[in-house]
């Protein structure tokens, strides 16, 4: 399985959940399955995913805003930008789940290899303190994700999905960076 099939299991039960989508194939293979408004599309800003999710999920639980906020990020973005780990943690936000796909590669500039194939980010996020931590290999099949059962955990929740390489014929999303932060912003402020 890839991170198509990957991303389909996270998304195909949403309610109100808002989510943040990685840069690159992520977010197209996001937009083309499930287009919404509580969708949030990374473009241009590899790195920032988690820490944009991690600063609205805190924004939502300082005005009691129930909603939980699913980031879908990338091991190569993840490691660059690595802190965002220990940030998450320290500020121990209740509704945030990283949805981390890991393929092993920098699947939007040509999958190139990624160190991840060496160190385990299931076990780095153990070590930092997180309370949540679910590592499933999804290389051959989705059916570990269930996406009911990880929404009832309280956060920082990391959810860490092995997955092959490779990238769809995902359609190129057709919004601009500016009508995709506004219609989200209309949805997160309701």
């Amino acid at each position: 399985m890839q991170r198509y099939d990957a991303i389909k299991k996270i998304v195909e039960n949403l309610n109100d959940e808002l989510v943040i989508s990685n840069i690159g194939f992520p977010s197209r293979e996001l937009y083309g399955m499930c287009d919404r408004k509580e969708n949030f599309y990374m473009s241009g800003s590899m790195g920032m995913a988690t820490p944009i999710a991690l600063g609205l999920s805190l924004a939502l639980e300082e005005k009691d805003d129930s909603r939980k906020v699913i980031v879908i990020d990338g091991d190569g973005s993840l490691l660059m930008n690595f802190g965002e780990l220990i940030t998450v943690y320290a500020q121990n936000p209740s509704n945030l789940i990283i949805a981390l796909i890991d393929n092993e590669a920098y699947g939007s500039t040509g999958s190139q290899e990624t160190y991840t194939s060496k160190v385990n980010l299931s076990n780095i996020a153990k070590s930092i303190g997180y309370e949540e931590v679910i590592s499933i290999d999804a290389r051959k099949s989705t059916d570990g994700i269930d996406m009911s059962t990880i929404l009832d955990k309280k956060g920082p929740v990391f959810l860490h999905i092995k997955v092959e390489p490779g990238n769809t014929d995902a359609p190129i999303i057709d919004l601009s960076p500016s009508q995709i932060k506004n219609r989200f912003m209309n949805e997160v402020n309701k």
